[in-house]
């Protein structure tokens, strides 16, 4: 598939994602993620918290390589519209879902920070412990 990083706005060749099942729902569409270059990503920031709203509200990473070096790619289900986003380094593909992250959070559309409650969507503020992927042996 051919795209452009967000990052560089390099044009690139990627996998293309797993697009949406239209008699299906978000299980269904995970399940078909399964043996691609996809994977669910359930997740995020240092302490773990809900990434999206299953079944209604998924994300899913992949990498990649090229001739100019790797590529790092996420996409959103969003029920049932699927969106891919790619970029040149693993940093700006974090920042990307911290901000998608936040936005769901702070908007009650998913379990995250209790800190974001109340603030608006649309200001992404960096919180420590929020740009970063979740790892469990870093969790509490």
């Amino acid at each position: 598939m051919q795209t452009k990083t967000k990052d560089t706005q390099e044009a690139v060749t990627v996998p293309a994602t797993v697009e949406r099942d239209v008699y299906g729902e978000g299980y269904d569409w995970m399940a078909s993620v399964t043996g691609t270059s996809w994977n669910e990503l359930s997740a995020w920031g240092r302490d773990g918290w809900d990434l999206g709203s299953w079944p209604y509200i998924i994300f899913a990473v992949a990498q990649t390589e090229d001739e100019q070096g790797k590529l790092f790619g996420y996409c959103t289900y969003v029920e049932g519209d699927v969106t891919a986003r790619w970029y040149r380094t693993r940093d700006a593909r974090s920042l990307a879902i911290s901000k998608e992250a936040y936005w769901y959070w702070a908007s009650g559309q998913a379990d995250g920070p209790e800190a974001l409650e109340g603030l608006d969507p649309q200001e992404f503020r960096p919180i420590d412990g929020l740009c970063e992927p979740f790892n469990p042996s870093w969790a509490k």
